[in-house]
């Protein structure tokens, strides 16, 4: 990924944050990924870890239509992820997409309250409105509205070793081409 990519996204996301009253806590830990997939205008994300304790952390993540987290699970994480502003859309899995049977019948959370899916299944979370996904399950999601800001709260986060994408060349951080100047450090740096 480019730097000048990250810039761009950097700009993009805080000025969204700002613009919609999220003031960001002093010297925020950014995370920008293309996910090596080399398209950040399909497959990005922009994170911004808010708190990171062994037992917990929150993040915040900036996405704009189009953009992609492909699906993934997670093998120790358990996350609530919330919709903040816009609405985002997921498709869920009780497993690995290419292993489960597309018509087994799981149920999640969605604001606390069980709800019965196929596997394959969509949601779209409203402003305020969130899924608790728990450990196995996989999930990709992607905003539904021009740009989202998303949140998490989950316990401890890996991302080295705890993100398990079907895609398996997917990298979880990228490698960065330096086109210009850096406007922000990633926790990756």
């Amino acid at each position: 990924m480019k730097r000048s990519q990250i810039n761009l996204a950097f700009n993009q996301a805080k000025h969204f944050f700002e613009a919609n009253g999220w003031s960001l806590p002093p010297n925020p830990k950014w995370d920008i990924t293309d996910l090596g997939l080399n398209d950040f205008n399909n497959f990005g994300l922009v994170l911004v870890n808010l708190a990171e304790e062994k037992e917990y952390c929150e993040k915040l993540m900036y996405a704009r239509k189009k953009q992609v987290t492909p699906a993934h699970a997670h093998k120790k994480k358990k996350e609530d992820i919330i919709c903040r502003t816009g609405n985002l859309v997921l498709q869920i899995w009780n497993g690995h997409p290419n292993e489960v049977d597309a018509n087994g019948i799981f149920s999640i959370k969605v604001c606390g309250i069980s709800r019965e899916l196929m596997n394959g299944d969509f949601i779209t979370l409203q402003v305020g409105e969130r899924v608790t996904l728990v450990p196995g399950v996989y999930h990709a999601f992607w905003p539904g509205s021009e740009e989202c800001i998303i949140g998490e709260v989950s316990t401890a986060n890996d991302d080295l070793n705890d993100n398990y994408f079907v895609d398996e060349t997917i990298g979880r951080f990228n490698v960065i081409e330096e086109d210009e100047t850096s406007e922000i450090r990633l926790i990756n740096e």
